[in-house]
Protein backbone atom coordinates (compact mmCIF):
# COMPACT_ATOMS: atom_id res chain seq x y z
CA UNK A 1 0.00 0.00 0.00
CA UNK A 2 1.24 3.63 -0.77
CA UNK A 3 1.50 5.73 1.96
CA UNK A 4 0.10 9.51 2.64
CA UNK A 5 1.02 11.77 4.46
CA UNK A 6 -0.73 14.64 6.40
CA UNK A 7 0.00 16.71 3.63
CA UNK A 8 -1.45 14.52 1.11
CA UNK A 9 1.76 13.71 -0.72
CA UNK A 10 2.49 10.55 -1.86
CA UNK A 11 5.42 9.01 0.79
CA UNK A 12 7.88 6.94 -1.76
CA UNK A 13 7.61 3.58 0.00
CA UNK A 14 5.21 0.56 -0.91
CA UNK A 15 4.79 -1.57 1.62
CA UNK A 16 2.97 -4.89 0.94
CA UNK A 17 2.49 -7.27 4.24
CA UNK A 18 3.59 -11.51 3.70
CA UNK A 19 3.22 -14.19 6.30
CA UNK A 20 5.39 -17.27 6.72
CA UNK A 21 3.93 -20.67 5.94
CA UNK A 22 5.69 -24.10 6.32
CA UNK A 23 6.98 -23.79 2.36
CA UNK A 24 9.21 -21.04 2.86
CA UNK A 25 10.70 -22.47 5.85
CA UNK A 26 13.62 -25.04 6.15
CA UNK A 27 13.23 -28.16 8.99
CA UNK A 28 13.92 -25.98 12.04
CA UNK A 29 10.94 -23.47 11.44
CA UNK A 30 13.55 -20.69 9.98
CA UNK A 31 12.66 -18.69 6.47
CA UNK A 32 15.02 -20.59 3.95
CA UNK A 33 17.44 -18.47 2.10
CA UNK A 34 15.48 -18.36 -1.33
CA UNK A 35 11.94 -17.78 0.58
CA UNK A 36 13.44 -14.01 1.25
CA UNK A 37 13.63 -13.50 -2.86
CA UNK A 38 10.15 -14.60 -3.18
CA UNK A 39 8.93 -11.83 -0.90
CA UNK A 40 11.19 -9.14 -2.77
CA UNK A 41 9.55 -10.19 -6.19
CA UNK A 42 6.16 -10.33 -4.23
CA UNK A 43 6.93 -6.57 -3.04
CA UNK A 44 8.18 -5.22 -6.56
CA UNK A 45 5.39 -6.65 -8.47
CA UNK A 46 2.68 -4.95 -5.96
CA UNK A 47 4.02 -1.99 -6.01
CA UNK A 48 3.87 -1.98 -9.81
CA UNK A 49 0.59 -3.39 -9.69
CA UNK A 50 -0.32 -0.52 -6.93
CA UNK A 51 0.94 1.80 -9.84
CA UNK A 52 -1.78 0.56 -12.38
CA UNK A 53 1.53 -1.10 -14.41
CA UNK A 54 0.40 -4.91 -14.78
CA UNK A 55 3.28 -7.33 -15.53
CA UNK A 56 1.29 -9.60 -18.03
CA UNK A 57 -0.12 -6.55 -20.34
CA UNK A 58 3.37 -5.48 -20.68
CA UNK A 59 4.81 -8.61 -22.15
CA UNK A 60 1.46 -9.05 -23.80
CA UNK A 61 0.45 -5.44 -25.72
CA UNK A 62 3.56 -3.82 -25.68
CA UNK A 63 6.70 -7.08 -25.95
CA UNK A 64 8.10 -5.70 -22.75
CA UNK A 65 9.73 -7.45 -19.56
CA UNK A 66 11.67 -6.46 -16.41
CA UNK A 67 14.06 -9.17 -15.44
CA UNK A 68 16.52 -8.88 -12.65
CA UNK A 69 20.58 -7.90 -13.42
CA UNK A 70 21.42 -8.06 -10.04
CA UNK A 71 20.59 -8.11 -6.33
CA UNK A 72 22.55 -7.65 -2.68
CA UNK A 73 20.58 -9.39 0.21
CA UNK A 74 22.46 -8.50 3.87
CA UNK A 75 20.70 -11.37 6.16
CA UNK A 76 20.23 -9.42 9.40
CA UNK A 77 17.83 -11.26 11.46
CA UNK A 78 16.44 -14.74 11.06
CA UNK A 79 12.32 -14.92 10.63
CA UNK A 80 10.67 -17.97 11.75
CA UNK A 81 7.20 -20.14 10.29
CA UNK A 82 4.09 -17.55 11.29
CA UNK A 83 5.95 -14.38 11.74
CA UNK A 84 4.16 -11.81 10.13
CA UNK A 85 6.44 -9.46 7.68
CA UNK A 86 6.42 -6.42 5.69
CA UNK A 87 8.01 -6.14 2.45
CA UNK A 88 8.92 -2.57 1.64
CA UNK A 89 9.65 -1.35 -1.84
CA UNK A 90 10.97 2.25 -3.13
CA UNK A 91 12.76 2.77 -6.08
CA UNK A 92 15.89 4.69 -5.76
CA UNK A 93 17.58 5.20 -9.36
CA UNK A 94 16.40 5.20 -12.78
CA UNK A 95 18.42 4.92 -16.27
CA UNK A 96 17.64 4.32 -19.35
CA UNK A 97 16.70 0.51 -19.65
CA UNK A 98 16.75 -0.09 -15.71
CA UNK A 99 14.96 0.53 -12.10
CA UNK A 100 16.90 -0.10 -8.39
CA UNK A 101 14.95 -0.77 -5.98
CA UNK A 102 15.70 -0.60 -2.18
CA UNK A 103 14.11 -3.23 -0.15
CA UNK A 104 13.72 -4.33 3.22
CA UNK A 105 11.71 -7.21 4.79
CA UNK A 106 10.61 -6.38 8.13
CA UNK A 107 8.81 -7.91 11.37
CA UNK A 108 7.49 -4.91 13.26
CA UNK A 109 9.83 -2.59 13.69
CA UNK A 110 12.81 -4.67 13.27
CA UNK A 111 15.02 -5.45 9.88
CA UNK A 112 14.90 -8.74 9.05
CA UNK A 113 16.47 -8.35 5.53
CA UNK A 114 17.89 -5.34 3.68
CA UNK A 115 18.34 -5.65 -0.24
CA UNK A 116 19.63 -3.71 -3.15
CA UNK A 117 17.47 -4.79 -6.66
CA UNK A 118 18.25 -3.85 -10.25
CA UNK A 119 15.70 -4.93 -13.01
CA UNK A 120 16.22 -4.16 -16.27
CA UNK A 121 13.84 -3.73 -19.12
CA UNK A 122 13.90 -6.37 -21.94
CA UNK A 123 11.89 -7.85 -24.98
CA UNK A 124 9.64 -10.34 -24.44
CA UNK A 125 10.22 -12.03 -27.56
CA UNK A 126 14.33 -11.49 -27.79
CA UNK A 127 15.17 -10.65 -24.26
CA UNK A 128 17.11 -8.14 -25.28
CA UNK A 129 17.26 -4.59 -23.70
CA UNK A 130 15.12 -1.53 -24.02
CA UNK A 131 14.68 1.53 -22.85
CA UNK A 132 11.73 1.68 -20.58
CA UNK A 133 8.99 3.46 -22.89
CA UNK A 134 8.33 7.61 -21.61
CA UNK A 135 4.93 6.72 -19.85
CA UNK A 136 6.34 4.51 -17.47
CA UNK A 137 8.95 6.20 -16.93
CA UNK A 138 6.93 9.37 -16.20
CA UNK A 139 4.63 6.53 -13.67
CA UNK A 140 7.34 4.95 -11.59
CA UNK A 141 9.61 8.64 -11.19
CA UNK A 142 6.66 10.29 -9.62
CA UNK A 143 6.63 7.13 -7.10
CA UNK A 144 10.01 7.39 -6.32
CA UNK A 145 12.84 7.94 -3.50
CA UNK A 146 15.37 10.05 -6.21
CA UNK A 147 12.61 12.35 -7.21
CA UNK A 148 11.27 13.09 -3.87
CA UNK A 149 13.86 16.06 -3.60
CA UNK A 150 13.94 17.78 -7.10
Amino acid sequence: MMHSSSSGDIQREFSWPVRVYWEDTDAGGVVYHASYVRFLERGRSEWLRALGIHQQALSRDRDLLFAIRSMQLDFLRAARLDDELNVRTSLTERRGASLVFAQGIWRGEELVLRAEVRAVCITATSFKPRPLPDDLLHTVEIHSLFNASE
